[in-house]
């Protein structure tokens, strides 16, 4: 709202002001005072000269947008003042002391908007009335700089400015989610934020069914490896001799060893794969929560903040259509009564105008509060989620690695008895049995008579 620097009146105050210190007007930066009473001709025509009332200056502020000055009230308005217009003068000036913008907003946290911007939701929210500061007609916006959803501000889809994201190429959580989204249902809507959250939590229960997932593997390890110790103490063919004999008792013997390496097997798969899993983050939910809770919190606030600039709207407009309607019957009817109606009810109309300056600012200070935790807490959300996937990624990676030795303990509990059904030789068995059996090499004859 500030035209002037530090010497500003609002669109909607009347009275009476303090020159600029010095006798001078204060000028916007970049502006060249003119002549009073002379306008510089627009680009195209500079043929043209407009002339202006007595006391009165043109500017341009820093969008390009001409406004008026009257040097002996320093009146300030939008509206080019005519010869008859009689512009009662402002109350004293609004200072402005906003620190420098990061991010389009001050540090203070109140948005970083031009003033045309501040005057046109000032203008909207009345209606497009006239300026009451002056008795000509007032012009109509084309178009609003932004636009309110959920109690959010955001630049208007017809006018806005091209933003640069926080992170580019990343596809980064904090620049993908400030507006809401319909719930699927159809039941309202869910801030960008909850969906964030939705994933997070889906994550860790992801997380705790990987690590059943493992626990059952485990159970079939355990199992497994119980039954094949009890097949190992079998009695099934312990008869068998020889070489053969030697190689089934290592079959048997082998079915015992593979059960231990099973056993161990499952051993790591709980202490390396399985209770990480379990454990990490055991209190996630309970830290998405409270984060929530913050979140949540703020945008309450925020909605707080908006309900009071709206309350504050309407009452400016009350107080405007007030003051208008009392400057109305001071035309008809001049009166001491009327003039004292007019003096309190332009008192009341500033006084609505401050009132909304100031729910604004604080609703500005509110979004950006939410703002500010909404970047933080999604990228804290990011670097979450990374880490959550690089943990499970390293212990499936430990999954692997065990199984391929589980394999390797495995091959070595067959290898001996490979090595003896290599070593089976029929021929040998045989001579050694006979050997250890024999009845007797002499064979029958035949019988004499």
């Amino acid at each position: 709202m500030n035209l002037l620097g530090d010497h500003t009146c609002c669109p909607w105050s009347f009275g009476a002001r303090e020159p600029a210190p010095g006798g001078r007007q204060a000028e916007p930066a970049g502006s060249q005072p003119q002549k009073p009473g002379m306008v510089p001709p627009p680009p195209g025509e500079e043929s043209q000269i407009i002339l202006l009332p007595p006391g009165w200056q043109s500017y341009l502020s820093p969008q390009g947008r001409r406004y008026y000055v009257n040097t002996t009230t320093n009146e300030t308005t939008w509206e080019r003042p005519s010869s008859s217009s009689g512009i009662p003068a402002s109350p004293g000036p609004h200072r402005s002391s906003l620190p420098p913008t990061v991010n389009g907003y001050h540090a203070a946290g109140t948005p970083a908007h031009p003033p045309e911007t501040a005057h046109m939701s000032v203008r909207k929210s009345t209606g497009d009335s006239q300026n009451l500061g002056s008795s000509s007609p007032g012009k109509k916006q084309n178009k609003e700089n932004t636009i309110t959803i959920n109690c959010v501000t955001f630049p208007h889809p017809d006018t806005m400015p091209e933003q640069q994201l926080l992170k580019p190429t990343e596809w980064s959580y904090c620049d993908y989610f400030w507006a809401d989204k319909k719930d699927p249902q159809g039941n309202g809507t869910m801030a960008g934020f909850e969906l964030l959250l939705q994933k997070q939590l889906k994550g860790k229960q992801m997380q705790k069914e990987m690590s059943e997932f493992i626990r059952e593997r485990i159970k079939i390890e355990e199992e497994y490896a119980k039954n094949l110790a009890k097949l190992s103490q079998n009695s099934l063919a312990a008869q068998e001799e020889g070489s053969l004999g030697e190689a089934w008792a290592q079959v048997k013997k082998s079915l015992a060893d593979e059960a231990e390496v099973h056993l161990k097997f499952s051993a790591k798969l709980h202490s390396e794969v399985e209770k990480p899993l379990m454990n990490f983050r055991e209190n996630f939910k309970k830290d998405m929560k409270k984060c929530e809770h913050h979140i949540t919190d703020l945008r309450k606030q925020l909605a707080s903040r908006h309900a009071a600039v709206e309350k504050a709207r309407k009452a400016l407009t009350e107080r405007q259509r007030d003051l208008e309607i009392k400057t109305q019957q001071l035309e008809i009817k001049l009166s001491n009564k009327t003039e004292e109606d007019i003096k309190k009810a332009r008192r009341k109309s500033t006084q609505a105008g401050d009132d909304l300056m100031r729910c604004v600012d604080l609703y500005n200070q509110a979004q950006s509060k939410w703002f500010e935790e909404m970047v933080t807490t999604t990228l804290e959300l990011e670097r979450l989620e990374a880490e959550r996937v690089e943990m499970i990624r390293q212990h499936l990676c430990q999954y692997t690695q065990l199984r391929h030795e589980t394999d390797m303990f495995n091959q070595s509990t067959v290898e001996p008895v490979d090595q003896l059904l290599r070593k089976v030789d029929p021929a040998k068995d045989r001579e050694l049995w006979v050997r250890e059996h024999k009845t007797g090499n002499i064979r029958p004859v035949d019988m004499e008579i």
